[in-house]
């Protein structure tokens, strides 16, 4: 479907080579992709020069590229050549003027823990009324964003934006790109505080995705959390929690094996997900939605029914009939203790958690691992944990603990130790960071 035609394109960046117009249905980055009327856009890295491959992005479907070289090989005569500074840079501008072409309603979601499930809910629960495109991945960059704009379709009504950081002015960036006619940060935890330098840190870069906003766009977030609370601001703001005085009150949440329930504003909802936090994360997209004014039933009743992506405290069915329970996308010490926690009120006989290390902590790292282990009482039965700086939660083990614990420095001994577990009364916890792959061992047991 045309996206745009090379008119529009010109219009941005009038540095070019003569053309005969014509559509463009699809931006990318990757000249091994077979693309229809494709624009590619070639991106410098620290090890690599996409320019270089200018020639195979053509031979595979572009028709028009944007360029930071004066000077190019093996470009056909009468080529559409767009010259740029910077082709990120100009990516991104494209990507702004793209947003504001289709001109559908944007969220932005941001976020320690939680913003890739929020993204999802939100998503989920505003399908019921607009035509919705979201963040695909972890596309969720300085890179990634723009690409997820420009993929939208010309009749997207609202635009789902995730927005990842690892440092400062990252999504003040990002919020400028998309500018926001909704914000969501979701919590502060702890992920990148190595280069944040504190919580009130991360909370202030969470903060920049209010960068973009108008003076008619609202930010929800958890007001649970003081470090995002603020004076008077230009903009709405909505908040959810659990604490009393907030705009959206949890109360009444029971868990159960396989869903949860709880209350908002005196209306009864339930989720196909597990533990109070995610019942916080389903409650920002209640609130947009009734900020959107949406049917309060069909939020409901998509609530019930969500699905998540693999890896998001996925339950599987092991060896012997015992349950796994695949939460190993990602992790900070925050959201490790929220799965324990969630861990905890489940019904089974042997509950097992298997912990990896909490990356990009610094020097924060002994003390956070040894807060997740202050966090797990009797009601867990084992404690296994592998890798350098998760030994740490085995230390911050508090002496109300009776269970058993162990750790491991290799997976084939840790996976083998398992499957002496497995049975039908057994469910096991993995939680670690994204580097650490735990979904391998996850793979030897199902």
């Amino acid at each position: 479907m045309k996206k745009f035609d090379l008119n529009f394109l010109a219009e941005i960046f009038p540095n070019h080579t003569d053309f005969i117009n014509q559509e463009i249905h699809e931006i990318y980055r990757d000249s091994r992709e077979k693309v229809n009327h494709g624009l590619f856009v070639p991106i410098i890295g620290d090890n690599f020069d996409a320019h270089d491959f200018i020639p195979q992005a053509i031979e595979n479907g572009a028709v028009a590229i944007l360029s930071s070289r004066e000077e190019l090989n093996d470009v056909p005569e009468g080529f559409p050549v767009f010259y740029v500074e910077d082709t990120i840079e100009a990516l991104q501008t494209l990507a702004n003027r793209y947003r504001h072409l289709v001109d559908p309603i944007v969220v932005g979601i941001t976020g320690s823990n939680g913003k890739t499930t929020t993204k999802e809910i939100v998503a989920s629960c505003l399908a019921t009324k607009y035509i919705v495109w979201k963040t695909k991945g972890n596309l969720n960059n300085h890179i990634g964003l723009p690409l997820t704009v420009l993929s939208m379709e010309p009749n997207c009504e609202v635009l789902v934006a995730e927005m990842g950081m690892s440092g400062f002015g990252e999504i003040e960036r990002l919020s400028h790109i998309v500018q926001p006619d909704y914000g969501i940060i979701t919590n502060i935890g702890e992920s990148h505080i190595e280069y944040l330098g504190s919580r009130e840190g991360i909370a202030k870069a969470k903060l920049e995705i209010t960068a973009g906003f108008s003076q008619n766009s609202v930010l929800i977030y958890d007001g649970d959390e003081p470090l995002i609370a603020g004076g008077s601001r230009p903009y709405k703001e909505l908040t959810c929690g659990f604490s009393e005085n907030l705009d959206y009150v949890i109360r009444d949440v029971r868990q159960w094996n396989d869903y949860t329930e709880f209350t908002i504003k005196g209306q009864n909802v339930e989720i196909p997900l597990l533990g109070k936090h995610q019942a916080k994360n389903s409650t920002f997209a209640y609130a947009l939605c009734e900020e959107l004014e949406i049917d309060l039933s069909k939020i409901k009743n998509q609530l019930k029914q969500l699905q998540l992506p693999s890896m998001r405290f996925e339950q599987i069915r092991a060896i012997n009939g015992a349950t796994i329970i695949n939460d190993a996308y990602n992790a900070s010490a925050t959201s490790m203790i929220a799965s324990i926690d969630v861990l905890k009120h489940m019904n089974y006989n042997n509950k097992i958690v298997v912990l990896g290390d909490i990356l990009e902590l610094g020097e924060y790292s002994e003390g956070d691992h040894r807060r997740v282990g202050e966090s797990i009482d009797s009601s867990i039965d084992q404690v296994l944990t592998i890798g350098a700086d998760s030994r740490f939660i085995l230390e911050g083990l508090n002496d109300t603990f009776e269970g058993t614990y162990q750790h491991f420095d290799d997976k084939s001994a840790l996976t083998e130790f398992l499957k002496e577990q497995l049975d039908s009364e057994t469910v096991i916890l993995f939680k670690a960071s994204r580097g650490i792959k735990l979904e391998e061992i996850v793979n030897e047991l199902i």
